[in-house]
């Protein structure tokens, strides 16, 4: 497997003189195509803060982040914008969908900045939408549908570009139990059917046994990693548990 994204040594400090906080210190990792990796750690952990630096939202005080053999911390603003639109996808907690347009438009909006031709874009977004069974809603607008329906239509609307990595905040945040689990569902397909390498930001150990490999931070460094392997998804749940007993904090969400 090709390396898509290699962290060395990156570090987020905030504050000056003698007030500094460490929200990220000193963290290295890899992610390889095709994985599904959450990140897990209580609140103030740093996980939020490197998930913004990875999706070039914030800048690294110091270390390096390769996303496909690219250096996005030495890019300048113009060169990680145009990058973040077409080398990221992003599936977020409150799903930042426009209510003025349809499901359709919403998936497709990414497209059109991008100048594909119209023709191109239907087809796009009627095959990713038929992969993630959302095709039905594809002319109802995003007030008409129901949550879990949105988060599908933000994983399509990620997948349409098939960007390099896809960044997932929290993204059964805002759900319900039936609709976090067929979402969950959905990005195992993405990650299995669609070959998309997803990073998942996660307090929940229920959404993080989805996953492939965990990251455990603490205190703005990896506290430990785990492999699901052969494991079952139960077996693997409940070794994450464990982790986060050892962690503390309120991290022990489980739907």
């Amino acid at each position: 497997m090709s390396e898509v994204l290699k962290l060395s040594n990156v570090k987020k400090y905030y504050g000056r003189n003698k007030v500094i906080t460490k929200a990220v210190n000193g963290i290295s990792f890899q992610v390889m195509k095709g994985e599904f990796v959450a990140i897990m750690g209580a609140s103030g952990s740093g996980k939020t803060t490197l998930l913004n630096c990875i999706a070039t939202i914030d800048t690294v005080t110091s270390g390096n982040i390769m996303v496909d053999q690219t250096d996005i911390t030495r890019m300048k603003e113009d060169a990680l914008a145009d990058f973040r639109r077409c080398e990221l996808g992003f599936v977020f907690q409150d799903f930042n969908l426009l209510d003025t347009l349809t499901i359709r438009e919403n998936i497709a909006l990414s497209l059109v900045v991008n100048n594909f031709d119209s023709n191109e874009i239907d087809n796009l977004v009627d095959s990713i939408a038929d992969k993630l069974d959302i095709k039905e809603i594809l002319e109802k607008f995003p007030y008409e549908v129901s949550g879990g329906q949105k988060q599908r239509c933000a994983c399509a609307r990620a997948l349409i570009n098939n960007p390099k990595l896809i960044l997932a905040d929290e993204p059964t945040g805002s759900l319900d139990s039936k609709s976090a689990r067929i979402l969950l569902e959905t990005m195992q397909v993405m990650n299995t059917d669609l070959e998309a390498t997803i990073l998942m930001v996660t307090h929940d150990a229920f959404s993080a046994s989805f996953c492939s490999r965990v990251l455990f931070l603490k205190d703005g460094k990896i506290f430990n990693e785990i492999i699901k392997g052969e494991k079952s998804r139960k077996e693997f749940f409940e070794e994450i548990l464990d982790i986060l007993t050892l962690l503390g904090g309120d991290v022990l969400s489980v739907k």
